[in-house]
């Protein structure tokens, strides 16, 4: 069978719309938006569809109709008014409630549509900072509390890199115009999160840089072959869970030590660098607590 069911606990309804648990039952007692079903022990579960209404009538309310003026309206009218109002207002927050659907059902054509819909109004570069950022922010919290399964985590991870590739290679047609530096961007050893550094890697290729690109899981005598070919490199670690608070202050010593010369820089990124000691950081090895203060850095 090539459909895939889903069904989700009213916690995971308040995980994925963001409208507490308790809302919703009010909702379902006070004005009938949702109809659950139940399990033989009288516990409620909701399926994709259910899924599907509470987020457009999330994004409904979010716009300011009231509850009780959503509940009257014929069950046709809720995703017709709903793109009426994506298509004048803002289509961020339902592109993100669309990826979301389109990951929790694994449904790539839901996705490419997203997108592509998206791509029409915007630029690439606020498609990711507007809409990607956020979506894999929720979708971090979304693993966390155990809504979704690493499946789905690593599926819409893979659609979003294709589209970072694509960009990506349109800027590698192009000669760099900056020849200052060149910028070798890694992931330390078992870091496997990769979504950040790509972005970071076009942002630089955006810039005019010349970058290398090495990828996940880079052992440090990998870092310290490139010096043997260039000078003026730019080393970009992006650690979201590697190394552990434990190891990561002797691992960036380490990279200072076998690393850097006069010529060098360290730049560190991702979740890990509130860990790094301030004594670390200077004009040669700086930290950026965000992708948005990198690129205005560039």
């Amino acid at each position: 069978m090539n459909s895939v069911k889903n069904t989700f606990s009213i916690k995971d309804l308040e995980n994925l719309s963001g409208i507490k648990a308790h809302t919703i039952r009010i909702w379902e007692k006070r004005y009938n938006v949702l109809e659950p079903m139940r399990t033989d022990t009288n516990i409620r579960f909701y399926d994709l569809l259910a899924l599907q209404k509470l987020l457009n009538i999330t994004l409904l309310h979010d716009y300011g109709y009231k509850i009780s003026k959503i509940s009257k309206m014929p069950q046709e009218k809720i995703p017709e008014l709903v793109r009426e109002i994506v298509s004048v207002k803002s289509a961020k927050n339902h592109s993100i409630s669309s990826f979301k659907l389109a990951m929790m059902n694994f449904d790539q054509n839901l996705f490419f549509r997203t997108y592509n819909t998206l791509l029409s109004e915007k630029s690439f570069r606020e498609v990711f900072f507007e809409v990607f950022i956020p979506l894999m922010e929720e979708i971090g919290f979304l693993w966390q509390a155990e809504t979704i399964t690493p499946a789905h985590e690593h599926f819409i991870s893979y659609l979003i890199k294709l589209k970072l590739l694509v960009n990506t290679e349109k800027i590698q047609r192009q000669a760099p115009t900056k020849e200052d530096r060149i910028f070798v961007l890694y992931l330390p050893m078992n870091e496997i999160h990769e979504l950040g550094l790509m972005y970071v890697n076009y942002e630089i290729l955006n810039s005019g840089y010349k970058t290398i690109y090495l990828g996940e899981s880079v052992p440090l005598n990998s870092l310290k072959d490139l010096k043997k070919y260039f000078d003026n490199i730019t080393y970009v670690c992006y650690m979201t869970v590697e190394p552990e608070k434990a190891a990561i202050n002797n691992y960036i010593q380490e990279l200072k030590e076998q690393i850097l010369d006069e010529t060098s820089e360290l730049w560190l990124m991702g979740r890990m660098i509130e860990h790094v000691e301030p004594k670390h950081l200077n004009t040669k090895t700086i930290s950026f607590k965000s992708i948005d203060e990198m690129v205005n850095y560039l």
